[in-house]
């Protein structure tokens, strides 16, 4: 079921279940209290998420993508470098998050689950998308992919790391996820100046160029 009535209805029944999570899980029970807290018809919100657990986890995940978008629309950014931009979007979403941290915690187990592998992916794509989607990345060259699949892997280990950080406002994670930013941004600027190179190579030799 998709239209901007269901996305809504959607939202307001991840808002309404997250105070229960902590305690049920992602659980039918939570959905069936999140319903009435809502007035929502129990069926109506079963079809809303057919499929239980995994579609409540997924809908938090696109919950917290958009919120974080809202944020960032609503308070653009300072001129700012690209990795500054990366890091204040996920600041802003592990803000977002944070009243709720235990039920990222159930989240992740659900995700964890060997049928799940494929969803867990794609949400992990779907956040970072939206990451650089807001840090302004207009790429449309594989560099599309490889930023995404490198972001992908920063934003997975910074996850773990906040939901264990115990720092006043986080601080240990953003500068975790500083440290990591510093690091693909080196390897960015390297593999630009070596296409650089290569590229003013005679002819032959670049058939040694780097497959992209």
């Amino acid at each position: 079921m998709n239209s901007p009535l269901a996305d809504n209805l959607r939202r307001a029944l991840i808002e309404a279940a997250l105070p229960d999570v902590a305690f049920d899980g992602w659980s039918r029970a939570v959905l069936r209290a999140a319903a009435r807290r809502c007035g929502i018809d129990e069926e109506e919100a079963r079809a809303l998420f057919p499929r239980g657990a995994v579609d409540l986890v997924a809908g938090f995940s696109r919950w917290a993508d958009q919120r974080m978008l809202d944020r960032l629309e609503a308070e653009p950014p300072a001129d700012a470098s690209t990795a500054d931009r990366i890091a204040r979007a996920i600041a802003i979403r592990f803000e977002l998050v944070e009243p709720w941290r235990e039920a990222v915690r159930r989240a992740l187990a659900v995700l964890a689950l060997p049928h799940n592998a494929l969803l867990a992916a794609r949400l992990l794509y779907e956040t970072v998308d939206a990451v650089w989607y807001a840090a302004g990345d207009g790429a449309t060259d594989f560099s599309f992919y490889t930023k995404r699949a490198s972001l992908a892997a920063i934003y997975a280990a910074a996850v773990l790391y906040w939901l264990e950080d115990r720092s006043e406002d986080f601080a240990d994670t953003r500068d975790f996820v500083a440290r990591r930013l510093a690091g693909f941004v080196r390897f960015g600027r390297l593999r630009r100046d070596l296409e650089t190179v290569v590229e003013r190579l005679p002819n032959p030799l670049r058939l040694l160029r780097p497959l992209r």
